[in-house]
C-alpha cells in the first residue's frame, strides 16, 4: 500500500504542539520533525499546523496568512495563521497565532503545574486550525494528530465538522506518543471546548467523571498508532493502560505500534558539527577525543580507562530517576564516572545535585535542555542509561546506538524493541547492541552497571557489541513505510 501512496501523492496535514528544531520538550517533536521531513521528501504534500510559542524565533514565523476564529462554546475566540516553512525542508507551517494563550514562558506549565486553561488553549488551536485550512482552500486527505494536544480534532470532524462539506470524509490518525499524558480535566471544563454536552458520556468524553480529550479522540479516529510496537500491547493492560486500556482493547484492530526512527541527518557522528571530533563504526579513533572534552566539560578527572556513563532526560519517576539518585551511593563505589543532562522535577534536581557534591569525581550533573550539549554527551560517552519504569519508545537509546554509547536499558517499550540484550547466544552470533533488565529497583540498576564495567574490561568484546549496535538502521524510510500504509488504510476505511 506505501508503495501506491507513493504514486498518488498524498496531502497529510501534521497537528503537534511540538516541533523539532522549533520548540522541544522531548521526542514528541524529533518525531513530528523528522517523519514531515520524511515523507515531504518522498513526494507527498505534508504541511503541518503548531502553536505560534513565544519560544519560536521571530524569523521562523511567516506571514500572517488568515484570521482564525474558535466558537469554544463558553465564548468566541480570534486568533490568526500564519506561514512559515519548517527549517530544513519546504514544508508548508502554519503557526496559530494567539498572544495570550501561547506567548507565556512554558509551553505547558512549569516543571511541577501545567497551566489550568490548557485544554481550552489546545482545543482553540485545533479549532483554528481547522477554520484556517478552510480558508486556505487545501484540505488535506489525511489528517496526523500527534498527542492530546491535538487529540481534539478527530473528535470535532466526526461530530461539529461531521457533515461539513471540506472536512466531512477526510479520516485521522492518532498518534499516541505517551499515554500518561491524556488531556484529562474537571468536568467543569468540558463547557470551553466548544463540544456538546451530549458527547459527555462514557463512550467518548466522561471518564470516571472526568473529562478526557484522548479518551474521546480514541474513540473518534479512524486509525491509531503508538510509538513502538511492545508498547502498543503494553497499554492494552491495566499496567500500562493508564485506565485508557479497555477503551484501547475495543480499538485494538486500528492500533498498531510503528517503532520511531533517527534522523541519520541530524544525529550522525561521522559529520556531527557539534562534537569534538568525528568517526564512525569502521573508525572510532575520533570517540576518545569526544570523552575527554565531556570529562571536561563537566568537570570530571580525565580518567580515558575508565567508563563513562550517561544519562539525557527529563529527571522524573516515569525516567527512573528516583531510583538512578538511589542507586548512586553504590554506584560511587565502582570503577565508573557519571554525567546527567537534563530538567525535571525540583526534588530529583536537588537529590542529585547534593550527590554531585557528595561524590564530584564520580557524577555530574548539568540542568538544561540543551541539545548540542546533548549531542556532545552521546558522542563523549562509552555506556548510556535508561531505566524507565516505562518507554513508549525512546529516542536517545537510538542515539546512543548511533554514537557507540552502549545503552543499559530497563526492558520495556520500545527500549525492548531496539536494543538487544548482551547474552551468550547473542555475543556469540554477533547480534547484542546492549544491556538490559527488567525489575524496576535501584539494585537492578547497580547490577546492569557492574555488567556494563565487566564488558568494558573486556576491550575486544565491548567494540564488538559497540560497532554492532552503530550499524543499526533506524531510518525514518522503515517507519514512514509503516506510517504510509496506515494512511492509505484510513482513507480506504473513509470511503
Amino acid at each position: 500500500m506505501a508503495d501506491l501512496a507513493v504514486k498518488k501523492p498524498l496531502k497529510i496535514l501534521f497537528v503537534t504542539a511540538e516541533l523539532a528544531p522549533l520548540v522541544s520538550t522531548g521526542g514528541l517533536a524529533d518525531v513530528a520533525g523528522a517523519l514531515s521531513k520524511n515523507l515531504k521528501q518522498r513526494g507527498h504534500d505534508v504541511r503541518i499546523a503548531m502553536p505560534a510559542y513565544g519560544q519560536i524565533p521571530r524569523e521562523h514565523w511567516g506571514k500572517e496568512r488568515f484570521p482564525c476564529i474558535a466558537d469554544l462554546g463558553c465564548k468566541t475566540v480570534y486568533g490568526a495563521m500564519r506561514e512559515s516553512r519548517l527549517p530544513g525542508s519546504d514544508a508548508p507551517l502554519y503557526l496559530i497565532e494567539h498572544k495570550d494563550y501561547f506567548e507565556r514562558n512554558y509551553l505547558y506549565g512549569d516543571n511541577v503545574h501545567e497551566y489550568v486553561d490548557n485544554a481550552e488553549r489546545f482545543c482553540f488551536f485545533c479549532l483554528a486550525t481547522l477554520n484556517g485550512m478552510e480558508q486556505s482552500n487545501w484540505i488535506p486527505d489525511i489528517v496526523h494528530c500527534h498527542d492530546w494536544h491535538a487529540s481534539a480534532i478527530p473528535s470535532y470532524l466526526r461530530t461539529r465538522y461531521a457533515r461539513h462539506p471540506d472536512w466531512k470524509n477526510v479520516p485521522t490518525h492518532f498518534t499516541i506518543h505517551n499515554l500518561a499524558f491524556q488531556g484529562r480535566y474537571k468536568p467543569d471544563k468540558f463547557a470551553c471546548t466548544g463540544f456538546d454536552q451530549e458527547l459527555f458520556g462514557p463512550e467518548s468524553f466522561e471518564h470516571y467523571g472526568d473529562m478526557n480529550l484522548m479518551k474521546a479522540c480514541i474513540a473518534f479516529s479512524t486509525k491509531l498508532n503508538t510509538v513502538s510496537p511492545r508498547y502498543a500491547r503494553e497499554i492494552q493492560t491495566p499496567e500500562y493502560g493508564v485506565a485508557l486500556d479497555s477503551m484501547l482493547r475495543t480499538r485494538k484492530e486500528d492500533l498498531t505500534g510503528i517503532l520511531n526512527g533517527v534522523d541519520y541527518s541530524v544525529w550522525n557522528p561521522a559529520r556531527d558539527p557539534h562534537i569534538a571530533a568525528t568517526y564512525s563504526h569502521e573508525e572510532l579513533a575520533g570517540k576518545a577525543p569526544c570523552k575527554a572534552a565531556l570529562q571536561a566539560e563537566f568537570g570530571l578527572p580525565q580518567k580515558p580507562d575508565v567508563p563513562l556513563i550517561g544519562l539525557v532526560s527529563r529527571l522524573t519517576w516515569q525516567k527512573g530517576f528516583d531510583l538512578v539518585a538511589q542507586a548512586i551511593p553504590e554506584l560511587a563505589k565502582l570503577p565508573a564516572q557519571f554525567v546527567i543532562l537534563g530538567t525535571g522535577h525540583p526534588e530529583i534536581e536537588q537529590r542529585l545535585l547534593a550527590l554531585a557534591a557528595t561524590y564530584p569525581d564520580k557524577l555530574q550533573v548539568q540542568f538544561a535542555f540543551d541539545v548540542p550539549k546533548s549531542h556532545r554527551l552521546q558522542a563523549g560517552c562509552d555506556f548510556f542509561l535508561m531505566p524507565s519504569r516505562y518507554e513508549p519508545c525512546g529516542l536517545t537509546q537510538m542515539y546512543a546506538l548511533a554514537y557507540g554509547s552502549v545503552p543499559i536499558v530497563r526492558r520495556t517499550g520500545g527500549l525492548a524493541d531496539s536494543v538487544r540484550d548482551i547474552s551468550t547466544r547473542t555475543l556469540a552470533n554477533g547480534t547484542a547492541t546492549g544491556i538490559s533488565y527488567v525489575p524496576v529497583t535501584a539494585a537492578a540498576i547497580i547490577k546492569s552497571v557492574k555488567e556494563a564495567i565487566d564488558l568494558y574490561a573486556n576491550p575486544e568484546c565491548y567494540r564488538g557489541v559497540q560497532q554492532t549496535g552503530m550499524r543499526q538502521d533506524f531510518s525514518w524510510d522503515r517507519a514512514g513505510d509503516l506510517y504510509l500504509e496506515q494512511y492509505q488504510a484510513a482513507m480506504e476505511a473513509m470511503s
